[in-house]
């Protein structure tokens, strides 16, 4: 499974470990992120959605039908 959130579509940013002897090696971060279910209570159904815990938040306080919307409009998903 890809490590992309299904609503923002963030992926892993690249970048180095810096060792004490300042030799660098390539690694990734990855965004966190969780697999939740959420409610539509306009359609009366649950999805399951791959997100990153700033957009739970975004969700938390917009609501769910709010978010997929805006997202929808500026092209996320």
């Amino acid at each position: 499974m890809s490590r992309i959130c299904d609503l923002t579509g963030k992926t892993a940013l690249k970048g180095n470990n810096v060792s004490h002897s300042n030799v660098k090696t390539k690694r990734k971060f990855y965004p966190n992120l969780q697999t939740k279910r959420f409610y539509i209570p306009e359609e009366d159904r649950w999805i399951t959605l791959k997100v990153s815990t700033s957009a739970i938040k975004t969700i938390n306080k917009n609501g769910i039908t709010s978010v997929i919307s805006k997202f929808i409009k500026k092209g996320y998903v």
